[in-house]
């Protein structure tokens, strides 16, 4: 069978390995955006105390679950939603690479997409067969089916503004899009506020056309877990709903619980994002002081820095000394002078990164 998919992309270690580059065992691993603190207590017991599941979890989530979705949107100044417009995925990228598919899009369908993107929101386009439409900012133009916007975005932290963001819903109306905001990193704002597609400011309280995905991998290191939710307009929930149930796309009971627990308790997320805040201090002076620039990096996990080279050239720079970075290439050709630095490691290795810039030449 043949795959949609582009063909055979190496991995980070392989296209270093072709410029000369082994990364010796002791690297520092920058790369990846994967949580590396330890999942909070208060899951672990959470989880341990709804293992006890016999029975089918249900696919819309349980009621509590999805009033926990309601009152997590409500602290963030976003009240009101509709929990029948609130269903739990397994994980945030599971519904990213499968919705064009449950919405039924096809070949004579548009999905529109950030051209400097993690490449999920496109491999669900080629899955699905449609035709795809990059967009270098907002999406914008006649004709498509799904459009995606991603703030904070990743690989770079950009943050779209409450403007921004109004003139894409009105935009989005006008075409009959359905617009559909991928926020997982809603809640790690530094330079700049992040703002959610359904806050009021944003669409006027009216949800209908509109979707937000989000996931507690980040705020709550829970990535094991794959645990998710998407929130918006009813109706087209009910059909994710209708369509899910029959393809076994269901988060577990006891996940179900676990996020019900998690998304009424503030004080662990406030924790993470001191963690990350002080790694982050840290970095970007380290970064600076390379000679690299910062660009955007509002919001999120990621520093986007270059030296006004090639990726690969700044990649294997970095290796060499001991620091793996992504190649921003990785995200799409706007990336091709950039890289990204996570925040996702631990104090000690983000100490030895910062000694081992600071010898780079």
């Amino acid at each position: 069978m043949r795959s949609p998919f582009p063909a055979g992309s190496a991995s980070l270690y392989d296209a270093l390995a072709l410029r000369g580059v082994v990364p010796g065992p002791d690297i520092v691993d920058l790369s990846l955006g994967t949580p590396v603190d330890p999942t909070p207590e208060i899951a672990q017991q959470a989880l341990a105390a709804a293992a006890d599941a016999p029975g089918y979890p249900m696919v819309w989530g349980t009621a509590a679950l999805r009033e926990a979705v309601v009152g997590w949107y409500a602290r963030r100044g976003i009240p009101g939603l509709d929990p029948d417009g609130v269903m739990p995925t397994i994980g945030s990228k599971e519904l990213i690479g499968w919705l064009p598919t449950l919405l039924g899009l096809g070949p004579d369908d548009t999905v529109s997409h950030p051209g400097l993107a993690y490449p999920t929101y496109a491999d669900g386009a080629l899955m699905a067969g449609t035709r795809l439409r990059p967009e270098a900012g907002l999406p914008s133009g006649d004709g498509v089916a799904l459009a995606w916007v991603n703030t904070p975005a990743n690989p770079h932290g950009a943050v779209a503004s409450v403007d921004d963001l109004r003139r894409t819903v009105a935009w989005a109306r006008s075409t009959g899009t359905l617009l559909v905001s991928d926020e997982c990193y809603l809640t790690l704002g530094w330079d700049a506020e992040p703002v959610s597609l359904l806050d009021p400011r944003v669409c006027d309280g009216d949800v209908t056309g509109l979707l937000a995905c989000y996931s507690l991998s980040k705020q709550s290191n829970l990535a094991g877990y794959r645990a998710g939710f998407v929130a918006g307009d009813p109706a087209v929930v009910a059909h994710l709903v209708d369509v899910r149930k029959h393809m076994g796309m269901i988060v577990s009971r006891p996940v179900q619980q676990t996020m019900t627990v998690l998304l009424g308790d503030d004080a662990h997320v406030a924790a993470q994002k001191e963690r990350y805040r002080a790694r982050r201090t840290l970095l970007t002076k380290a970064v600076q002081r390379a000679g690299f620039r910062i660009d955007h990096s509002e919001a999120g996990l990621y520093l986007w820095a270059t030296r006004g080279e090639s990726c690969w050239d700044t990649a294997a720079t970095l290796a060499k000394a001991g620091v793996l970075v992504a190649p921003g290439a990785f995200y799409g050709p706007a990336g091709e002078q950039h890289v990204r630095f996570a925040l996702t490691a631990t104090d000690a290795s983000i100490a030895t990164a910062v000694e081992r810039l600071g010898a780079l030449p």
